[in-house]
This record gives C-alpha cells, structure tokens and sequence, in this order.
C-alpha cells in the first residue's frame, strides 16, 4: 500500500519586507498546521520575504528603493532563515516547501526566485531555483538553472514542486513526472496584475492556475497542492501609500487560490482565496495508480523510440577556478630530478 497523509496549503501573507518576522511567522504556521495533523506543508511563492507585486504596478526607474530592500531582506539558501526553517521541520517531523527570494553569496544584488523542498529531519532535499522569472519579474530575479529539477525522496511519498509559470512549461513539468513524481507543489503569487481597469481584460490568474494545475496532475496521475500567497490589509497599505492612485489596480485585480487537485485533474479538500489562512486535503497516493492504466507518459504510453529529452541539472557559478598546481610542487624533489639528468648525461654524454 502506498501512502496516506494529510497537506496543508498554506494561504497567508508575509510580513512585507521582513525576512525575520515572516520566518517566525512561517514557524508559527508549520506549529498550527502540524498540529492539525498535517505531514506536508507547503508555502507560497517567495514568501520569504515577499512577492515584489510593485515590478508590476510602476515602472523600473521609480523601483530601485523597491529593490534595495527586497535584496536586503532575501535570504541565503545556507542562513539562518533557512536553518531556523529546518530545525523546526525536524522537531515536528513534517516535509516542509517553501519559497524563498534568495540572495547570492557573491554579488550584493543578485537573486532567485527560489523554492526549498525540507525532509522531516531538518535536511534541504531540493533546491529549486526558477528556470526563467515570468514577465516583469526579470526586473528583480535572474534566471535558474536545472540543478533543482529533481524530487524530493519523502516517507510520504515523491515530492516536486515547480514555481508559478514554471507550471505552464510541459518539458519542466515532464521532467519531474520522468522521475516518478507523486505529489507536486505548485507555488503562486497574491496576485498577478496586467492591465489597468480601464484598459480591460486583466489575467485571471485564478483560472489560469486551475487550468495547469488539473493538467498536469491528470498527464501525471498525482496529487497537486497549490499553494498561493496572499495580500493582507499591511501590504495594500504600504503600496497604496506609495501611490494612492494605484488602489484600484490592486482591488480590481483577482486574487489567487489554494487549493488541491487529485490525479484525475478534479479539485479536492478545502479551498481558500479570500481569507487568510490553512487549507488542508487527505492524501492518498493509492489513488494515482488506476489512472495509469488509461495514460502514463512515462511508462507504455509513450514513444521513447522517438522522443528524446535531456536534462542538464549542473549548477551554474559565476566562475571556474583552477588553482595553480606548479605551485604546489616542493622545490627539492625538482632539483633532485635536475640533479638526476645531470649525473645521466654525464655518464652516456
């Protein structure tokens, strides 16, 4: 028999622009959900420290104070943030995923939109960074790498996850269900604007979450979580009092749900997007066995004989060092070896 469990979705803002609060709160939220007896839980999109919304609402040249503070309160994927995180997932025994802005070790304003998988004993089993940050999210973050395309191996099962618009790439989405995927976490923005009112039409990104989430738990036949973040009263007022006239962007704007969906693409256990808080779903991973039998992409019904897709999960680094190895050479056996061709010349000269 294969796994049952129960997941939590969390639904909740974070302290805007305070990787340390938010950290705390994150601890108080594993707390409530783990005592609602919660195995897996898992986070929003960066909720660490925020999701920069503001790259869509004003232009880049009126954003840089903006960007000063969310690269100031990101956090490092080896920080305390992260090591708080961890501990409190081994003292409560839960798999935790949760998004994080996170800082480069070796440039002041370099950053991912990144994604922690966390195992019941306080370990980060993946580290995901966002293969291409969506739209205006290219003013704040830069592009990922395959490093993090791998699952995270759990007691409840394989665990993947994929950030935002990472969802709508059916080559990342495959790569994960080629590994055996049976759980996959989706993490999402409050909101995602594009339009102002008057101009009509703004992205549904309700719907559109809905759409990816149902396709790819029915192509793969697992559970999904999805798993958005939410805008309290704290961060409308901080945005809003930037610029008062942006008030009617943000309210006419649809603000994203979590929820959960079973491996035939039908959600499933609670919904939440106008309140904040946890939602949760049992979980059983029995359930994404008879699907199989109508399509499994990657076991029969696939054509392996003609598709072919590779992988590259190297991390990439700035730069490459070699260190200098002549340097490294005791200087006496050199002369020895000189030392040694001399007496041979000498001898057969």
């Amino acid at each position: 028999m294969l796994p049952r469990f129960k997941a939590a979705a969390v639904h909740a803002a974070p302290v805007f622009l305070d990787r340390q609060a938010t950290t705390e709160k994150a601890v108080a939220i594993m707390r409530e959900a783990a005592k609602a007896g919660a195995e897996l839980i898992a986070f929003p999109e960066t909720y660490i420290p925020a999701f920069p919304v503001w790259a869509a609402l004003w232009a880049p040249i009126d954003n840089h104070d903006l960007f000063v503070r969310m690269a100031d309160q990101s956090v490092l994927a080896d920080g305390p943030e992260v090591a708080r995180l961890c501990a409190e997932a081994r003292a409560l025994g839960v798999t935790v995923s949760i998004g994080i802005s996170e800082r480069s070790p070796v440039s002041a304003g370099g950053l991912w939109n990144a994604n922690l998988l966390i195992g019941e004993e306080g370990d980060v089993l993946v580290h995901h960074r966002k293969l291409v940050p969506t739209f205006y999210e290219k003013l704040v973050w830069s592009s990922g790498d395959g490093a993090g395309l791998k699952l995270a191996e759990t007691r409840l099962g394989r665990v993947g996850c994929l950030i935002c618009g990472e969802n709508t790439n059916p080559l990342a989405r495959f790569a994960l269900m080629a590994q055996g995927e049976q759980v996959h976490v989706s993490s999402w923005p409050p909101m995602w604007p594009t339009r102002r009112p008057a101009g009509g039409g703004n992205f549904n990104n309700v719907v559109a979450n809905r759409i990816r989430a149902s396709a790819h738990c029915f192509e793969a036949k697992v559970f999904g979580i999805v798993t958005a973040g939410y805008m309290d009263a704290a961060m409308r007022a901080c945005l809003i009092e930037r610029d008062p006239d942006i008030a009617d962007v943000i309210d006419r704007t649809p603000r994203a749900a979590s929820f959960f969906v079973d491996p035939t693409g039908e959600m499933m256990g609670d919904v939440l997007q106008d309140d904040e808080g946890i939602a949760y779903a049992e979980i059983d991973l029995n359930r994404c066995v008879e699907p199989k039998q109508f399509h499994d992409v990657v076991g029969y019904y696939n054509r392996f004989d003609i598709f072919d897709l590779s992988v590259d999960r190297t991390r990439l680094t700035p730069a490459t060092f070699r260190e200098d190895v002549r340097a490294t050479v005791p200087a006496e056996p050199h002369a020895s070896r000189l030392a040694e061709i001399s007496v041979g010349e000498d001898t057969f000269g």
